[in-house]
């Protein structure tokens, strides 16, 4: 069985040389152990890195026989960099895990185990997440109940880090939407599915590609790509809106036709008003990223563009 461990990298030349050796050490393994055949490769995708990520990739691929790269001509983003990755290569199956490895490394043996008794698609799942910060606990609760509640299909606790088929993995590429996000994604494919546990580390080196605005921003992304929820709340506000105001317009009449207490309400008014023009701004903007990512999809333009690839990767070829 020949194995694919794809590992997307965009400024890691902190932790790269040991991601790397831990990585075809532990390939080696799973060659000595059969787990895989030696045609088995790790393929480190550069995602337009401006620090020295491609020269170690390059300069490894040349000592090291199991080592693969290719670099994307500038920064398309981590979900097109594993696509990249997974189109480049062909295999049996089909491993992806970040250049940080903060993820366990053996459990890379787990999901091909799993792979062996049948299972196309196997998530790779954390137990907990003590080492992160409260407050990165407590968002990634509240996106994973949004998630829910948007009718979006996701894994608790589940990132990018999984094995696909080749069977799966060609099911994957038929997906051709520009709007990726892979973890509302894969669990369409179906297919055989299994999820194996593990405890995620420390990061050892470097600082994390995922600040708070990125995280946002992808969480953004994954509700937007996959749920029409947001549209169907702002015709549910529009309706709540309107049976208020009805209520209130009742009301001012009662109050002018049957009670003396009526007054020109100057600041009943501008709150109404106010009200009532954030809920249309805000209508407006959901309603606009909705049409962007329209305009994203009919442009058909590519995913990405590959500027260049280790002297290994082409002979493997």
């Amino acid at each position: 069985m020949k194995l694919a461990i794809i590992v997307p990298c965009y400024n890691e030349e902190e932790i790269l040389p040991k991601s790397i050796n831990k990585l075809s050490n532990l390939l080696k393994s799973m060659i000595d152990e059969d787990l895989c055949d030696s045609s088995s490769r790790l393929l480190f995708v550069d995602d337009g890195s401006k620090d020295k990520t491609w020269q170690i990739i390059e300069e490894t691929s040349k000592k090291k026989e199991l080592v693969a790269g290719i670099k994307l001509s500038r920064n398309y983003g981590h979900q097109n960099a594993l696509i990249a990755g997974l189109s480049s290569i062909e295999a049996d199956a089909y491993v992806t895990i970040d250049a940080d490895l903060q993820d366990d490394i053996n459990t890379i043996k787990d999901m091909v185990n799993a792979y062996h008794k049948g299972f196309e698609i196997v998530y790779g799942v954390r137990k907990e997440r003590k080492t992160d910060t409260l407050f990165k606990r407590q968002s990634a609760q509240l996106f994973y109940k949004l998630m829910e509640i948007m009718g979006v299909e996701t894994i608790y606790n589940h990132a990018d880090f999984r094995l696909l088929s080749n069977r799966a993995k060609n099911a994957l590429m038929q997906f051709k939407e520009v709007n990726l996000f892979l973890r509302g994604i894969v669990p369409l494919i179906g297919f055989k599915t299994t999820t194996v546990y593990y405890k995620r580390k420390e990061r050892d080196a470097g600082e994390s590609k995922y600040p708070l605005r990125k995280m946002i921003s992808f969480a953004w992304e994954g509700i937007t790509s996959f749920s029409t929820m947001p549209l169907r709340l702002i015709t549910t506000a529009g309706f709540i809106i309107f049976i208020i105001s009805i209520i209130y317009g009742i009301w001012v009449l009662y109050e002018k036709l049957f009670t003396d207490h009526a007054v020109q309400g100057w600041a009943s008014m501008m709150v109404v008003l106010l009200g009532l023009g954030g809920i249309q701004v805000l209508s407006l903007g959901i309603i606009g990223e909705y049409i962007g990512k329209i305009y994203k999809e009919t442009k058909q333009r590519p995913r990405y563009f590959v500027d260049k690839t280790t002297e290994v990767f082409k002979r493997q070829d």
